[in-house]
């Protein structure tokens, strides 16, 4: 690889990143930095999900009166033009064990409030489509895994397309305009953070929009005791342009 190339796949990569973490902020309350450099300890994204789940030790009231406590997120983001690898996977658990051994700086506004023992989460963002493998893999690790398709252009538009199992139907591919092209938590995660549930949301053009195209977009929502969750975080005011 000329060094040229070596210059266009960093700047594409921190380009991903950033894309990524204000996407994550922007729809799943989470709050992350980046990390990067050569001692990132494998991650490339690090900080909090605050959702609002039991025990209560460390919470924080959002603006609608709901109590929320930080999950610790470890994030790697991978911008390449080759389907997931399933060795990513077995990567991240790694590097999840590891970290989760490390004790963790106080989340935002929490300084001086008791131990640093937060639950972890192990966050996999891809700007290609996962592999079959990978999803399996995923699926069966009880390593709490999300894993996040942030495609550039959705290649098939069909929304009659379904995920292979064993995630079902639920978390579907959507041509969104480059926003989401899927999510899928495992069945660690999906445990860890019950009651809330991520749903698909699916909305179709309007009816007397002739011009729209025929296709059902979508994101990703969290949803708790029956009600769409705001995505919110101590770090990010109302007023923020990311948001």
């Amino acid at each position: 690889m000329s060094h040229f190339s070596k210059l266009a796949s960093v700047h594409r990569g921190i380009i991903f990143e950033q894309r990524s973490l204000h996407t994550l902020q922007d729809h799943f309350s989470m709050s992350l930095r980046r990390v990067g450099g050569k001692s990132d300890g494998g991650i490339d994204l690090v900080g909090w999900w605050w959702l609002p789940f039991l025990p209560l030790e460390r919470a924080l009231s959002d603006p609608d009166g709901i109590l929320r406590r930080p999950l610790r997120i470890f994030a790697q983001c991978k911008a390449e033009k080759k389907k997931f690898s399933p060795n990513y996977v077995r990567e991240m658990e790694g590097v999840w064990h590891i970290q989760s051994r490390t004790p963790a700086p106080s989340a935002s506004h929490e300084a001086g409030r008791g131990d640093s023992s937060y639950m972890s989460v192990a966050l996999l963002l891809s700007e290609s489509s996962f592999s079959h493998s990978t999803l399996l893999r995923a699926y069966q690790s009880t390593v709490p895994f999300l894993l996040v398709h942030l495609p550039t252009t959705v290649l098939s538009p069909s929304p009659s397309l379904s995920f292979p199992p064993p995630f079902g139907d639920d978390f579907r591919p959507s041509p969104n305009h480059g926003n989401f092209g899927a999510v899928y938590p495992n069945p660690t995660l999906t445990n860890l953070v019950s009651p809330l549930v991520i749903r698909w949301e699916r909305t179709t053009p309007s009816l007397g929009d002739s011009d729209a195209p025929l296709l059902v977009h979508g994101r990703p929502g969290l949803w708790w005791q029956g009600h769409r969750l705001r995505s919110w975080s101590p770090d990010v005011t109302e007023d923020d342009p990311h948001r």
